[in-house]
């Protein structure tokens, strides 16, 4: 059993952001669904220890090496370096239209921004954030976009179901205006 636990943490750094389903797990190491769940809670066990800056995570329908949250302030500080790349206002505005109506085509994207996004999804595509998923069954058969697992991971979320709901933002009521304006009025 230590053998194979050694062989799964290999496995997971292997797999990267990907991920590993545990139907994939027991065929590579030939064990059933209990045995890969024991390995991984042991292994999940030895990352708890807080000399350790990983742990295995269930992202995306997959387990994965992911950095523990606790040592964020650190992460943080990579994340201002200038030498890291980070996702413009425009890539991130292109990845939400893409993520709540995908599958979509950069044309439909481009509609509904009003400027062309060829270039931006070419990068986005380039950095694992989108996939190519297709072709639609217009005239000129364009590309079809979705996002990816890696964008899952990068968002922190386990599915595409966990995007935040867009267009129910609280309204204040006028009631509410009065009560608040009435309350609060300056001498």
């Amino acid at each position: 059993m230590d053998n194979l636990l050694g062989v799964l943490e290999g496995i997971l750094f292997v797999v990267g952001d990907e991920g590993i389903t545990l139907k994939s797990i027991c065929e590579i190491l030939d064990i059933n669904m209990n045995e890969a769940k024991d390995l991984l809670m042991e292994l999940k066990k030895t990352y708890e220890n807080n000399k350790r800056g990983i742990r295995i995570s269930f992202l995306g329908d997959a387990f994965k090496l992911t950095t523990k949250s606790e040592h964020k302030e650190y992460y943080h500080k990579i994340a201002e370096c200038p030498d890291v790349n980070n996702l413009s206002q425009a890539a991130l505005e292109i990845l939400a239209i893409i993520a709540y109506n995908q599958p979509i085509t950069r044309v439909e994207v481009d509609e509904l921004r009003g400027v062309s996004s060829s270039q931006i999804i070419r990068r986005l595509v380039a950095r694992g954030f989108l996939k190519e998923a297709g072709k639609a069954t217009t005239p000129g058969r364009p590309n079809i976009y979705r996002t990816t697992s890696y964008f899952l991971d990068y968002f922190g979320l386990a599915t595409i179901d966990d995007l935040p709901e867009i267009g129910h933002e609280k309204h204040t009521t006028e009631e509410e205006t009065e009560l608040f304006t009435s309350i609060y009025k300056e001498n």
